[in-house]
């Protein structure tokens, strides 16, 4: 294994690959992306927003989760609605810092075309970390690290068998490092949108500019660069869940990169194929939104009353368990008779299956889009 971390070998910057091995993986990942977005653009606009508000809620939430911490999904999409201008009816009022994650990963996508400056990532970063306008003690934000905060490093393992598996450039280093780095983002304009968008992540994690949220803001920079490659202000996929789900090769990958020279092929290759993974799943999360669509048809053509259609449309989208008369009457605001009366004529009607367990154990799935094609023609 190499010895030297690739920031401090003399070719650094000058990352490169094996242009043979990437481009038939590359070609793949990008004609997927042609045809979900040409699927997108095939439905209706109300369709459409639903899909990119789903899909930036789920990474929101994961993003975070790929550095171990766990927002509330429904501040997120409290934060979205009013970013965006949806209802925010029965939504929780969203945190400032839930607020920054969110206005960071906005920007990132609605204002891809605007230059990535120092001033854009630091308001990201300062968002990231609200209450403080400059330090807590020695943690800054919205400006690089400086030497105060000591040598930044990746380890683990107990007090005296720790295992370092990165170490970032010193804080002296970081004003030229990131020059050079928003130049190139911007200068390079050649270089195939993926491919920029894998190599400004790993160059970015590898100056590691910041004291702390460096991963959220390195996988903000690559959504930046492949919505410039989309052309488009409105993501219908994101990577970050896809990196969450395989996180222990995602920061394996980033190891390996780090000690392995300037060929950087392998973490390339991993990136593209994970966002070939990252688009499978925003066409299950498509899928989705068509159920929902499904659904509120559904429930256009039966007697149903606000509080059904809430829940309905809650249960449609990131639910945790299943429906109980209790948990019912928390999201409908009502009482338990009316929760119960409200699940049993949704049941009744086939929208709402009674799982097997009985008594107090008594509880509800939302039927599948196979049940509801079924019920909807009848047989």
């Amino acid at each position: 294994m190499n010895r030297l971390y690739i920031h401090q070998r003399p070719e650094w910057p000058r990352l490169r690959w094996d242009e043979a091995q990437v481009a038939t993986p590359l070609a793949a990942a990008r004609h997927r992306q042609g045809r979900l977005l040409g699927r997108i653009e095939s439905l209706e606009a109300s369709r459409r927003d639903e899909a990119f508000r789903l899909i930036v809620e789920t990474d929101v939430v994961k993003t975070s989760a790929i550095e171990g911490e766990r927002l509330d999904p429904l501040q997120v999409r409290s934060s979205l609605a009013r970013h965006l201008g949806f209802s925010m009816i029965g939504l929780p009022k969203p945190s400032r810092h839930v607020d920054g994650i969110v206005e960071m990963t906005l920007d990132a996508t609605l204002r891809h075309a605007e230059p990535l400056t120092a001033e854009r990532l630091h308001r990201w970063h300062a968002g990231l970390f609200p209450g403080a306008n400059f330090t807590i003690g020695r943690f800054v934000t919205g400006a690089w690290r400086t030497a105060a905060s000591g040598p930044m490093r990746v380890v683990s393992g107990a007090i005296g068998h720790e295992r370092t598996h990165f170490e970032a450039p010193a804080a002296e280093r970081l004003e030229r490092e990131m020059t050079a780095f928003l130049e190139w983002f911007e200068a390079t304009r050649e270089l195939d949108p993926v491919l920029k968008a894998a190599t400004a992540h790993l160059r970015f994690v590898t100056v590691h500019p910041y004291q702390d949220g460096n991963g959220r803001i390195a996988r903000a920079i690559a959504d930046l660069a492949l919505s410039r490659g989309d052309g488009t202000t409105r993501r219908y996929y994101g990577m970050s869940a896809q990196i969450e789900s395989e996180r222990a090769d995602y920061y394996a990958e980033l190891e390996a990169a780090q000690r392995g020279g300037m060929d950087v092929t392998r973490w390339v290759l991993w990136f593209v194929a994970c966002l070939g993974r990252s688009l499978d799943r925003a066409e299950q999360a498509l899928e989705g939104v068509l159920f929902r669509a499904e659904l509120a048809g559904a429930l256009a053509t039966l007697p149903a009353n606000e509080r059904q259609r809430t829940v309905v449309d809650r249960m449609s989208g990131p639910f945790e368990g299943h429906l109980t008369t209790a948990k019912y009457a928390k999201l409908a605001k009502c009482s338990a008779d009316s929760a119960l009366r409200d699940i049993t004529e949704l049941a009744e009607r086939g929208l709402l299956v009674r799982n097997p367990a009985g008594g107090r154990s008594t509880s509800y799935r939302l039927c599948t889009p196979a049940e509801l094609s079924k019920l909807r023609s009848g047989r």
